[in-house]
């Protein structure tokens, strides 16, 4: 098997956000300034293929993670920065966390990040990481 399945195999039906198909995203490419930051950034699809990949062979960890980076595809940036900001320990309270994580399950639909906050909450809660 190849090591990388489906930077090999897929390149025609694998696309990056802009809907460009990784086939199109060459040196030449990027060479001649036909491409944008959009394409350059990973669609949610292939994440969740490569989350499939990664279970199959047995790393959980990772396809979970990979499934999270999957729901923030559609986030603008300043909002990731936001929400890492937030995680850090004693930035935000065990109220702010599990209103971030309704925000992203509502408004994004983000159902694994959620549930990931607000145990993360729980875990800060019990080792005394909110912000006091």
């Amino acid at each position: 098997m190849s090591e990388y399945p489906l930077r090999d195999n897929e390149t025609e039906r694998l696309a990056a956000h802009s809907g460009r198909l990784l086939a199109e995203i060459t040196p030449k490419a990027i060479a001649g300034g036909e491409l944008t930051g959009d394409d350059l950034r990973t669609h949610a699809d292939t994440l969740r293929q490569q989350a499939a990949i990664a279970r199959d062979h047995g790393y959980r960890q990772l396809a979970e993670n990979l499934r999270r980076a999957a729901e923030l595809t559609d986030l603008p940036n300043d909002e990731l920065l936001k929400i890492y900001e937030l995680l850090r320990p004693e930035r935000a309270s065990y109220d702010e966390l599990v209103r971030l994580a309704d925000y992203l399950e509502n408004t994004y639909n983000a159902v694994e990040n959620a549930a990931f906050i607000k145990s993360a909450a729980q875990v800060y809660r019990e080792r005394k990481l909110l912000r006091r």
